[in-house]
């Protein structure tokens, strides 16, 4: 606190002391200020997470796309739904693979706590290149590329473009981002 007198003078405190005297004098004003910080912080957290929120509906509606290519042109017609399942599966760990170093298998092993799978714990900039490959899958798919080569031409895409956007100041660089290892 300091405390000046003459012209201009006046008592001159930080910020916070104010908070904390009224806090001190009105139990009605401390409930006020942290219901109102509260409130900032809901608020905050839910403008960030809608970044997030939109990028993985844009991963879902690609994922489309991506399922549609499989029945045409990787699912024969004569196979039970068992291996339809296990098809579809495997072509997502085809992508799972090429963005985050691992199978869903691997990853759920490996984070037993964690609720959901891997790409409801992705970055901002991982659901982005998802988005992105799912899409460049599709069309290899229909390209007719085998497997093990549209897996590595994934993987050199993603390493791409995750190193683009999170060299971008446009994304937040602080984003955790899942080993590719």
């Amino acid at each position: 606190m300091i405390a000046k007198t003459c012209r201009y003078g006046g008592t001159f405190a930080h910020k916070d002391i104010p908070f904390e005297f009224g806090s001190w004098l009105s139990p009605e004003f401390k409930l006020y200020l942290i219901t109102e910080f509260q409130r900032l912080k809901e608020d905050e957290n839910r403008r960030l997470s809608l970044d997030w929120n939109l990028n993985r509906t844009l991963s879902k509606i690609n994922y489309r796309i991506y399922t549609d290519a499989i029945k045409e042109h990787i699912i024969p017609h004569d196979i039970s739904k068992m291996q339809i399942s296990y098809l579809y599966a495997n072509e997502a760990d085809v992508l799972n693979v090429a963005l985050f170093g691992k199978t869903a298998k691997k990853w759920s092993e490996e984070n037993p706590t964690l609720d959901g799978n891997m790409r409801e714990h992705a970055s901002i900039e991982q659901l982005l290149v998802l988005a992105n490959i799912e899409s460049l899958n599709a069309k290899f798919i229909r390209m007719d590329i085998p497997q093990k080569d549209r897996l590595v031409k994934l993987n050199q895409i993603a390493l791409i473009q995750l190193k683009s956007l999170l060299a971008n100041s446009f994304f937040c660089k602080e984003d955790k981002v899942m080993n590719n290892s």
